[in-house]
């Protein structure tokens, strides 16, 4: 018997990428700071999922005047703090969508042994650019098409149509700030846990 049958394997990457609203119009009625908390509640509640079957790595990428990945992929339970995001300039989602896309068909980042990607909206969902030629992109790439997605609606006056758009999960809803935690359920479901294909 070699030693090779005691080694225990190294649980799967289940990606989980959040596209986090940062423009100005989420710094009314105090939207930026429920996105902060709801960001930092999915990552402490990730932090926390077993790692047996997988191991939940998070990225997270801000739209507020321009997008950027404002967190590599880490594994959410290495990630001890997030600092404060602040809101500004327009809402470019379809350029955050486009970011997405490129981080799931990178092979090397994201390697065919991980599991289907979740891309997880955050916003009031009031997009300024080409969002919906952005978008089409994204759900129609090789591998991001694959990917599980779900919103969560920021304040009274979110436009919800764009984000129910978004969500592409029949089995989830469109989730509000007070029930960010919620969206963990569909995550961790060992059901979903499906590895990405060719």
């Amino acid at each position: 018997m070699t030693l090779k049958k005691f080694v225990a394997n190294k649980p799967r990457a289940l990606p989980v990428i959040i596209l986090a609203d940062t423009s100005g119009s989420m710094s009314i009625d105090g939207k930026i700071n429920s996105l902060n908390q709801s960001l930092k509640d999915m990552i402490k509640s990730f932090a926390q999922e077993g790692r047996s079957r997988a191991e939940i790595n998070v990225a997270v990428i801000t739209f507020g005047g321009q997008a950027e990945v404002h967190l590599d992929l880490t594994p959410a339970y290495q990630i001890e703090q997030l600092e404060e995001l602040q809101a500004t300039g327009g809402t470019p989602l379809g350029q955050a969508c486009l970011l997405a896309k490129e981080l799931i068909e990178n092979k090397e980042i994201l390697p065919s042994r991980s599991y289907r990607p979740v891309i997880i909206l955050l916003s009031d969902g009031h997009p300024t650019d080409n969002y919906s030629s952005a978008f089409n992109e994204l759900i129609n790439s090789d591998r991001a098409k694959k990917a599980t997605r779900l919103a969560l609606s920021i304040g009274a006056d979110a436009d919800d149509s764009v984000l129910g758009d978004f969500n592409n999960d029949i089995e989830a809803p469109l989730f509000y700030a007070k029930n960010a935690s919620l969206s963990l359920i569909h995550i961790s479901e060992p059901t979903r846990l499906r590895r990405i294909s060719y």
